[in-house]
């Protein structure tokens, strides 16, 4: 999860074969009291995502899957605003540690992706 500036805020781990509900889940529990929009991809299209959102007067911009049969609407030029989520893995990625996973260990794994965050938080270009 990043800020409206692209800089990371929260992450979580998940097993390569783990939904991206269980991650999100996890990581919409807690969002900070001066969040207005979240903004996901098609994988994050469910109903009880966004009620949940609705429910703390979050606007969701979640595009609605293909085989949806109601499809809900959203706001395509707030969606545009999701390249700097993208921009933020990229970063990540950027260290080679983080991107071609040298550690077998999550909690190791984990580490080295905190220490590139927070260079990515604080040095933000």
């Amino acid at each position: 999860m990043c800020d409206g500036e692209g800089r990371p805020v929260r992450l979580h781990l998940t097993a390569g074969q783990v939904s991206d509900f269980r991650g999100a889940y996890i990581l919409l529990a807690d969002l900070p009291e001066e969040t207005e929009e979240v903004i996901g991809y098609r994988g994050y299209d469910s109903n009880k995502i966004r009620l949940s959102l609705a429910g703390q007067n979050i606007t969701a911009c979640i595009p609605p899957k293909k085989n949806r049969k109601s499809k809900p609407s959203y706001d395509w030029h707030l969606y545009k605003k999701r390249h700097l989520v993208e921009n933020m893995f990229a970063k990540l990625k950027d260290w080679r540690r983080v991107a071609t996973r040298y550690d077998r260990c999550a909690h190791t794994l984990m580490s080295a992706i905190h220490i590139a965050a927070s260079f990515i938080f604080w040095l933000k270009e």
